[in-house]
């Protein structure tokens, strides 16, 4: 993407297939897996925006989980296809809350498998002391919030 090309606001789906790593014996996805998939989705679409842990760690920044919230409402399974969809649901001026869905693309299947929020702080990388977002980043996500609204 060049200087002069705007910066998508929308959030991208992540779409993966469900790997052996993710199940337990009886090839069911163990629940911590929803949350760290949840988790990529969110960094992924931080990435794209420029708003992402590079861009934090440039102002001697991170992002650290305060809250994780997770509703269970159906397995997936070895070699499943999954979509995780997030969005920008508040910003506020140290913190972003997100949320999720985690669903099944195979045909015929019931589709939502998880659901969730995280609720992220800044926080300073050096002292590990909550910070304020930068008021660029703060701004970029406040935009993916009033799209996702509208």
């Amino acid at each position: 993407m060049t200087a002069a090309e705007p910066v998508p606001r929308e959030w991208a789906e992540v779409h993966r297939r469900v790997e052996h790593v993710d199940t337990d014996a009886s090839g069911v996805v163990h629940f911590s897996r929803y949350s760290s998939w949840l988790e990529t989705a969110v960094l992924e679409n931080l990435d794209r925006l420029g708003a992402g842990l590079d861009a934090l760690a440039r102002v001697n920044l991170e992002l650290a989980v305060v809250e994780l919230r997770m509703l269970y409402h159906a397995p997936a399974r070895f070699l499943d296809h999954v979509r995780v969809r997030a969005r920008v649901e508040r910003v506020g001026p140290a913190r972003v809350q997100v949320s999720g869905e985690i669903s099944r693309e195979n045909p015929g299947d019931v589709p939502r498998c998880a659901s969730g929020s995280l609720l992220l702080g800044a926080v300073d990388l050096s002292t590990g002391a909550p910070s304020l977002l930068p008021e660029n980043i703060a701004t970029t996500l406040k935009e993916c919030t009033v799209r996702a609204e509208g």
